[in-house]
């Protein structure tokens, strides 16, 4: 967790537009890759989705948003809306999407109106003119009166270059900032948990829809904020499955999503329903984090909805010990994201938590401590009657910490004998809450043999 020298604060420019104009295709154009998710579904892109850009040697982020539409009864309407509001509340800059193939619809004409009143530069874009007839029905959105429209196809690339042009010309100087990196926390769990109500407990503004229908929450939204001095960047996914469950389309690529996410956090808050107790597709939750070394604090969500039944606090965690039982170092805290309660101590071990990934043990301590258990407790003879003799131990890094121990055959070490391995260094040691990485390397391999000779000469 540090602190980066002073930099510029980068200027905002926000893509708005009614759904299925190709806006997050233009999203992916402008900031490179695909960052966000982009279905030939109307409402696909639902939050703020941020992303950064450089052209000219000038620095900007850019914003997708969520499409705006006239109200609807039982849709994500309003909500997508004020995502939409606070974007063009931090905006520097706007670009209007629009569809030439559809024309002006009513719904542009209220993204039209809704614009006028921000008062923001806006950069009307006749998407999908991907021929001269098309290019030349733009002038149709003339009418809107917000400017000369400029034909592009986000799909095919046509135009962008152009586009970005323009809105290099039109930013505002940079303004001075304070760019920080820190911790960075993923925030996963299956579908519904309240994952998105949790990210907005922690920021304390509605940083992302909430909605009581599964799935709200497609794309990854990346946060920095700060906590008791300590900079954090919280990681809010879509909702994890199990492999059998995810359907295909956008959950899938959600999924996936929420996948690459916790692969590059440090890390996780496995947040389940406490009202409907840990559930298997949970238990898979945990094991995503754990397959990628992260470190992961199990977070009960919902408390405020059994806090008043037979069970106590102290009775849930210990049944809750018993099904996280293949990982016995994961901490465990009680929130309810929805009243607030438990938000600061689950942060504090989060912290903890991500401290004790850079814990580094001196080898001299580490040698001393794995030779006396291999002395109490020797390695299994296989059938074959070769003996596993160890020859030397190290951490080799942090982040996650991994220990490579060097033997005259890594082949022969049962998993079981690993397990009692992690156990010691865990009883040694600590690293309470991170998965630690040990690694087996045979006489065979020259490094192997070198540092262990190196050791040798040493003791």
């Amino acid at each position: 967790m540090t602190t980066t020298a002073p930099t510029s604060r980068k200027p905002i420019v926000a893509i708005v537009g009614r759904p299925n104009v190709g806006k997050s295709a233009l999203f992916n154009r402008l900031v490179g890759g695909r960052p966000a998710l982009v279905e030939d579904l109307a409402g696909t892109t639902r939050d703020r989705i941020y992303g950064d850009c450089e052209w000219r040697a000038r620095e900007f982020k850019v914003v997708d948003t969520g499409g705006l539409e006239p109200d609807v009864p039982g849709t994500y309407t309003p909500l997508v809306r004020a995502q939409v509001e606070y974007a063009l509340a931090e905006a520097d800059m706007v670009l209007f999407v629009l569809d030439t193939i559809a024309g002006i619809t009513a719904a542009d004409r209220e993204v039209a109106d809704l614009l006028r009143r921000a008062a923001k530069p806006v950069l009307l874009l006749a998407n999908k003119a991907e021929n001269k007839e098309r290019e030349e029905s733009a002038v149709a959105f003339y009418e809107l009166g917000l400017g000369e429209p400029v034909p592009i196809s986000a799909h095919h690339g046509h135009g962008v270059a152009d586009v970005m042009d323009m809105i290099v010309d039109s930013l505002p100087p940079s303004e001075p900032e304070e760019e920080t990196t820190g911790l960075r926390l993923a925030i996963v769990g299956r579908p519904n948990v309240g994952k998105s109500s949790l990210v907005n407990a922690i920021l304390g503004e509605d940083r992302v829809i909430v909605s009581d229908v599964p799935g709200t929450t497609r794309d990854v939204i990346d946060t920095p904020f700060v906590f008791e001095d300590h900079p954090v960047v919280l990681v809010d996914t879509a909702g994890l499955r199990r492999r059998g469950s995810i359907e295909a389309g956008v959950e899938k690529h959600s999924a996936l999503r929420a996948r690459r996410a916790l692969e590059r956090s440090q890390v996780a808050l496995c947040l389940f329903d406490l009202s409907e107790g840990l559930t298997a597709q949970d238990t898979h939750v945990v094991g995503y984090a754990l397959d990628a070394f992260r470190g992961v604090v199990v977070v009960a969500n919902k408390w405020d909805l059994v806090k008043d039944g037979e069970w106590t606090e102290e009775d849930w965690s210990r049944r809750l010990r018993w099904q996280l039982k293949f990982a016995s170092w994961i901490p465990i805290r009680f929130i309810s994201a929805l009243d607030g309660v438990g938000i600061a101590e689950l942060l504090r071990t989060a912290v903890q938590v991500g401290a004790e990934r850079q814990r580094h043990v001196d080898t001299g301590a580490l040698n001393t401590v794995i030779r006396r258990a291999v002395a109490q407790k020797p390695p299994p003879t296989p059938s074959k009657g070769h003996r596993i003799k160890l020859l030397y131990v190290t951490q080799a890094e942090i982040d996650p910490p991994t220990f490579v121990f060097f033997l005259n055959d890594a082949s022969l070490v049962h998993f079981g004998y690993k397990r009692y391995m992690e156990n010691i260094i865990r009883g040694a040691f600590g690293f309470e809450g991170t998965a630690i990485k040990l690694v087996f390397r045979g006489r065979s391999d020259d490094h192997a043999a070198e540092e262990a000779s190196k050791y040798d000469r040493r003791t």
